[in-house]
């Protein structure tokens, strides 16, 4: 229980620490942000929880495949902002990455890797 109380609170602790950065400097909270912490820290965690090294090597794998249909969500949401505000502009997003990702999938499929 304490591991994964600990596991928590470092990974809480990542995701504030970006958004304060964020609050200081765009540029800097855009270059921390865009960091893989995410993946790198379940990469940790999986290798310190002994996971077998191809679960970890497959976490990698599909991470870079699910990344990329979630770029232009980064194009489109300065776009949309002010336009249609956070709420909207968050969803219109969420919307495309989820178009993006689905069309990806069936063009990627075409080169043997299947992500559905």
């Amino acid at each position: 229980m304490t591991w994964i109380i600990t596991k928590y609170f470092l990974t809480a602790a990542i995701v504030v620490l970006v958004s304060e950065v964020a609050k200081r400097s765009d540029k800097l909270g855009g270059f921390v942000a865009a960091l893989p912490m995410v993946t790198v820290l379940a990469l940790i965690w999986l290798y310190v929880e002994q996971q077998p090294p191809e679960k970890i090597a497959n976490h990698a794998w599909y991470t870079f495949w699910y990344v990329i249909p979630t770029l232009p969500m980064f194009l489109v949401f300065p776009v949309l902002l002010p336009r249609l505000g956070f709420w909207p502009t968050l969803g219109a997003c969420v919307l495309i990455t989820v178009v993006c990702f689905g069309l990806f999938a069936l063009l990627v499929r075409r080169f043997g890797i299947e992500l559905l």
